[in-house]
This record gives C-alpha cells, structure tokens and sequence, in this order.
C-alpha cells in the first residue's frame, strides 16, 4: 500500500475507501482554512458532548476527565498559535479530533460517540454566530449613544430637512440624527430575535436521524446556554435559516449605514459644508494636495454590495437542497463569516467616528433660509385663520413665485408683499416664517421642535439601557 494510501486511511472516515483522495480533490473539499475560526465553539461543544456521554454512562468517568484534559491542551495550542492546522484532515472538527486523539489516545476516538459533523458544525456556527450577533448588537449600542450625544449637543441647531435633494422643512440637526438612531433600533431588534430564533441546539441530531445511545438533549441544551434542542433531527442538520435571517438583518443594517454614509459625503463637500469629519476618518489626494476625502463613509456606503450579495448567495445556496445535509452547505461559511466582519468592522468606524463629528451651524442656517423652507408654515397659518388647505396652498405657491422672481425669501417680504396674496395675512405672520418658528411649531411626539428632541434623547437613552 503506498505512502498516500495509508495516509487517506488516517482519515477519521477512511474506512471504506480502497485509494486515497486526489490531492487537488482534498484541497478543494477542505474548509479548515476558513472554519478553524469555530475553534474555540468546537471545543465547548466537545466539552458537553462528553459530559453528556459520562452523565448517562456511555464514557466512563476516567475517559471523560482525559477529554477535558486534552481538549484544554488542545484549546491552549490554538492560543498560543502552536496547534498545526491540516488541510488533509478537511475541517476544524476532524483536525482537533485528531489532535485529541494524539494527545490522550483512545479516549479521543470515544468523543464521537452518538455525534456526527453534521450536528457538530450546526452547533458550531450557532454558538459563534450567537457571539458574534452579541458583539454587534453592542457596535449597534455604541453608535446609538454617539447619535444620542450629537443629538443632544445640536438639539437646537437648524439645518434644512430635503425631500428630492431639494430644501423641503427646516428640521434640527439633533431631530435628523435622532432619525438615524431609530433605524438602528430596529436593527438591534432584528439582530435579537434573530438569535432567540436561532438558539435551539442541533447537537444529538447526528447524521439525520438521531442517535441509538441514551443521549440527554436537554442537559447538552441548558449547559450550552440554549433554550431548548430542536425538535426534529432533519432539520436540525438542514437548517441554515438562521444564517439566511443573520445576513439578511445585517444587509438591513449596511443599507442604512450606506445611506447615513451618503448624508455625511455630501454634508461634507464644500458644496455643502454643514459638517467637518474628523482628520483621522478622511485621507488625501496623491495628486491634489487640498483634498479631504471621506474615505471611511464612502467604503461602508460601498460594502453594502458585498453584504447583499452574501445573502443572495445563502439564498441560492438552499433553494434547491434536499433534506438533510449536503457537502454545499460547506459554501454557508465564508459568506456568513465576511458578513459578520463586514458589519462589525462598519459598526465600528462608524461609532469611533460619531462623537467627533461637528456641525457649521451657520452654514446650515443659511442653506435652511434657502428654497422657501417656511412656505408650509405659511399655509398653516392661513388654514388656522379660516381659509381652506388647498386654498391657502395655492396662495402660498403665489407669494413663492413673487419671492423667486424678487429674490426674497417670505420671511423678507413686507407685510403689504404678503397682502397682495391674501388680506388673511396680519403681522403676526412673522412669528412662523422665521426657521426658529417653523421648527418651535412642531411640537409633538415625532416632531423636530428642539424640546420634542430633548424628549426624544431622554426616552432613547431608556430604550438602549433596559
């Protein structure tokens, strides 16, 4: 028998095979480059596994403790960078299996008793992607006290609210990043019940079917921290739902962070200059040395492509697949794993660079001067004064037309220019044509006015500590 040969025999399943795998085959197949990063999941798993095994006495209590012994040597080469990954041995399971089995002999071999890859790698992705959900929920906090914060420093300033690109209301700066924290609470959310949805243990499924041992689910299940183990052994190994629900929550969340990124590009262009990005969040031009580009917005507002098109190749990935599991489900993890990167890494910037943002509160006021932002205001006051909506609107689209061929804006007319459009107008008009009466007068639950965005600030700050 060749050297190869005797090599594939090795192999944890190379029982039944009379040659040895190809060698671009093995490579091809492999997936411990990409799925060593469950190593640690793998080992908590095994740990229960054989706990469980000993508590309804398939292992005896001396193979058990050499388990834990040698996983935790195992675990500490991993640490330490010591441990030798092998691609002949395809995956982060098989390669600590052996590793084990090297270190306290035939013990090693009992772990997998009444288990099998199949159940073992949907237990794994569950509790690393159930950490990591936990990590990106507290990015998603981080963010939201930064807009929490920025919020509340600019409850008063004024700016324009756009509809179109185009000035459509004076708004406060603090109400628009208020905005911007209920997007993410929604994500939060969705990132929660996505992982309530996913904590059931697949552990005990096996191959497909179950197992013949007397194995004790609901102790693998609560040692685990899951709430329960799945119900029915199929699905257990067939389900990348979980996976699916993740990636298409955090394409939600890249959406939303691509649009606060376009906000803040052109916010910050000189065209216009409402806000300055901190120096350590931009780079230069190698040719244009007056460049300030906002890099890090324009890469997350580009990842969001990425992240969509991980959740589309999920969703390709499953839509034909019969029951149970298939070697394509190998394919779930460089996606998943590059999503959960992604997002983190998106979070990340995006909270570290929120507190240091500032506002040009003057060129913001300006701009809000512009475009006639109180002409709604107008309309308003002429309804409380009697005259029908889509009367009063037609009077105002009148004044606006004077105001673009005088090059007024209505709070820079005079009373008589207001007049000539309807004798409803009296002096008090003023009081809702100025942007600080504009954004004063919509003072309700939602609204911009800056005393509805201290309530709004008080009530987010208890929303994200309970």
């Amino acid at each position: 028998m060749s050297q190869d040969s005797n090599q594939d025999k090795d192999k944890l399943w190379g029982g039944r095979f009379n040659e040895p795998t190809d060698a671009f085959v093995e490579k091809f197949t492999a997936s411990v480059n990409f799925d060593q990063r469950m190593a640690m999941q793998d080992i908590a798993g095994s740990r229960i596994h054989a706990r469980m095994l000993t508590k309804v006495g398939v292992l005896t209590q001396q193979d058990c403790e050499d388990i834990l012994r040698g996983l935790d040597e195992v675990e500490q080469d991993i640490v330490n960078g010591e441990f030798i990954w092998s691609v002949a041995l395809e995956d982060v399971h098989m390669n600590i299996e052996s590793a084990l089995t090297a270190k306290i002999g035939d013990a090693g071999k009992r772990l997998h008793t009444g288990r099998s890859r199949n159940d073992q790698v949907a237990t794994d992705i569950r509790l690393y992607l159930r950490e990591q959900i936990a990590f990106i929920v507290a990015e998603i906090r981080r963010l939201q006290n930064g807009l929490i914060d920025l919020a509340e420093r600019e409850f008063e300033t004024i700016m324009p609210g756009f509809t179109h690109l185009q000035v459509a209301q004076p708004i406060t700066f603090g109400h628009h990043m208020m905005a911007w924290f209920e997007m993410l609470h929604r994500d939060a959310s969705r990132m929660t019940d996505c992982a309530s949805r996913m904590n059931q243990l697949p552990l005990g499924a096996a191959a497909l079917a179950g197992t013949s041992y007397p194995i004790d689910r609901q102790f693998s299940a609560e040692q685990l921290g899951f709430d329960q183990p799945t119900r029915n052994s199929l699905d257990s190994v067939s389900d990348r739902d979980f996976a699916i629900e993740f990636c298409a929550a955090s394409a939600l969340i890249m959406t939303h962070l691509s649009r606060f990124s376009e906000e803040l590009v052109l916010w910050s262009s000189a065209q216009f200059d409402f806000i300055d990005l901190p120096d350590r969040f931009c780079t230069g031009s190698s040719i244009m040395p007056q460049k300030k580009n906002p890099d890090v917005p324009e890469l997350v507002r580009g990842k969001v492509g990425r992240v969509n098109g991980h959740l589309i190749c999920l969703l390709t990935l499953m839509k034909s697949q019969p029951l149970a599991y298939n070697k394509d489900n190998q394919e779930d993890k460089e996606p998943l794993f590059d999503t959960i990167d992604t997002v983190a890494g998106s979070l990340r910037a995006f909270a570290d660079m929120m507190p240091a943002i500032s506002c040009k509160k003057e060129n913001m006021y300006n701009a809000a001067k512009q475009g006639f932002s109180t002409a709604t205001d107008l309309a308003d006051y002429l309804v409380r004064k009697g005259l029908p909506f889509r009367d009063a609107h037609e009077v105002v689209g009148k004044a606006v037309a004077f105001g673009v061929d005088t090059k007024k804006d209505l709070s820079e007319m005079t009373l008589a220019e207001l007049q000539q459009f309807s004798d409803m107008i009296s002096d008090d008009v003023f009081d809702v044509l100025t942007l600080e009466g504009s954004v004063a007068a919509r003072n309700h639950i939602g609204g911009t006015a800056p005393q509805q965005v201290k309530k709004a600030v008080a009530t987010a700050r208890l929303l994200i500590s309970e």
